[in-house]
């Protein structure tokens, strides 16, 4: 087939919401609608057929009737408000769902956000993220405090190794049984998980020892614990990839699938009334990814460090700029701020900063010496110097300010334990970095973390040349666009290609204006 004449334009394919007939006549292969045929197109010279793919198509049609969202796709949460309110307004009123970054910010901060995303009508989507902290669980309890006293219904769970009594807390409160005899859970939560043990907790009915746990404490209710095991901690999981940030780096051809058998063991163990679903995340930031997720049977599209890059978000200009240089090898792992001392690791942009070498250099120290008191002299002078710009005992005063208001029981363990107090130190540079780099400090460019995968250089080689190009074109919607409409046109191409017609696709999937996607979807 792939010698004959084709006699229609590529572009067609373009035309997403229509479906097309592949038809031979003459030599010839023409692409038409049904109204298009005629009484010479017989039944035999019709070879083939590219159905219409409509974006609200792609992924579980489920996964958007539960969440009031039109398409499958998830803007994930970012730190320190870098997901921010905008960016979650933008996807929110295009149809789409956005997760506003809790993390790393006040409960002050946290409430002034989540007001304003409710301003926005009842029936507005959106989610706020909870990031597991097992060195501070005050707070992660206070957060869900507020999240259940501000009736948030939808909450993303980052970085969990273990369930925790606040998240399960979270999503039983308020179960009960309605008139058909369906358990109803009005919290829901989508777990980001990047190990298989983690997304068996999260798939699986919350254990019961925590249940008997907040019975006795009276945050739930003798029948409430037992409607509690009729549902999954999560109904929705993200398998999170080589991501931005808290990752473990794992390949999504190898973790998706294997996540996805597990989530359907555990479905036919339990068997949900509502079956669990499973998204992707990390890696997703062209049309060609969104396929490899979609053909794999992904229930939806998460994406993260591309939209960091966005206008909306909540970082700086200087930064956004950086991304937008970013290459695929241009970013490496460092230590983590919030698990610091469990040795656990972000993803981030070494291009530009030495934020990832000195934060290995205060690890090496940190697992070296005991106190700041038994580090070698110049090692001290070389930090207070390069690093803190201040003495470390001025660092340890703010610190412990800091910690005086937000967890008063961290300064206690600190001033009983110089090891301890050493780490708080060392994490305020950690902690302070992405600050920097938000409010795009210029005196602190060098010590900028930048949370990012791999994906934003696949992103920026597709958008070179386009109006994506410049990060100030860049906006959280029109990348969604492009990402869907052009994994639907990619769709087509592959359908035409196994019914043996070769095209040239190498213009197809560039980006387009969101006005002219929308002069092909009409």
């Amino acid at each position: 087939m792939s010698l004959l004449n084709l006699n229609f334009h590529p572009e067609q394919l373009k035309q997403v919401e229509q479906t097309f007939y592949v038809v031979i006549n003459a030599e010839s292969l023409k692409l038409l609608r049904v109204e298009q045929l005629t009484s010479a197109d017989s039944a035999a010279s019709i070879k083939g057929i590219i159905p219409a793919i409509a974006l609200n198509s792609l992924g579980d049609q489920s996964f958007c009737r539960d969440h009031a969202i039109r398409y499958a796709y998830v803007g994930g949460s970012m730190a320190k408000g870098i997901s921010s309110v905008a960016m979650v307004k933008a996807l929110g009123h295009a149809g789409m769902l956005g997760f506003f970054g809790a993390a790393g910010l006040s409960l002050e901060q946290v409430e002034s956000a989540i007001d304003e995303l409710q301003s926005e009508g009842k029936d507005f989507p959106f989610g706020v993220n909870l990031i597991h902290s097992p060195n501070e669980p005050e707070l992660e309890k206070a957060l869900i405090d507020l999240y259940l006293r501000k009736q948030v219904r939808l909450v993303e769970a980052s970085a969990f190794m273990a369930l925790s009594l606040p998240i399960v807390r979270y999503r039983t409160a308020g179960l009960y049984r309605d008139s058909s005899g369906r358990v109803v859970a009005p919290n829901r939560v989508i777990a980001k998980v990047s190990r298989e043990e983690v997304a068996a907790r999260f798939m699986s009915p919350p254990p019961e020892k925590m249940l008997k746990q907040l019975v006795a404490s009276g945050d739930l209710t003798v029948e409430q614990a037992e409607l509690a095991k009729e549902i999954s901690m999560a109904q929705d999981i993200t398998v999170e990839a080589d991501s931005g940030g808290h990752t473990d780096n794992r390949p999504a051809l190898a973790l998706f699938p294997t996540i996805k058998a597990q989530a359907n063991a555990i479905q036919g163990q339990f068997n949900y009334p509502q079956p669990l679903r499973v998204g992707l995340g990390g890696g997703i930031a062209t049309p060609a990814s969104a396929v490899a997720a979609l053909s794999m049977g992904a229930a939806y599209l998460v994406t993260g460090t591309v939209n960091q890059a966005c206008v909306e978000s909540g970082t700086c200009d200087a930064v956004r700029q950086m991304l937008a240089e970013t290459r695929q090898a241009d970013i490496t792992m460092a230590p983590s701020g919030d698990m610091f001392e469990l040795g656990v690791k972000v993803q981030v942009v070494k291009r530009g900063t030495m934020f990832s070498i000195r934060a290995h250099k205060l690890y090496d120290l940190y697992k070296a010496y005991n106190s700041m008191d038994a580090l070698p002299v110049d090692e001290r002078e070389k930090l207070e110097k390069t690093f803190f710009h201040a003495p470390l005992n001025t660092i340890w005063e703010q610190t412990r300010n800091y910690f005086a208001v937000r967890d008063p029981r961290q300064v206690e363990k600190a001033e009983a334990d110089p090891k301890y107090k050493m780490a708080l130190v060392f994490r305020w540079y950690l902690g302070q970095s992405p600050v920097w780099a938000n409010q795009g400090e210029p005196s602190r460019k060098i010590d900028y973390q930048i949370w990012c995968g791999p994906a934003m250089g696949a992103f920026n080689e597709w958008v070179k040349g386009s109006f994506m190009e410049a990060p100030e074109a860049r906006k959280v919607v029109d990348v969604a666009y492009n990402i869907l409409f052009g994994a639907a046109v990619m769709m087509r191409i592959n359908l035409l290609k196994q019914q043996g017609v070769a095209i040239d696709d190498a213009n197809l999937v560039a980006p387009l204006q969101v006005e002219k996607i929308k002069e092909f979807l009409s």
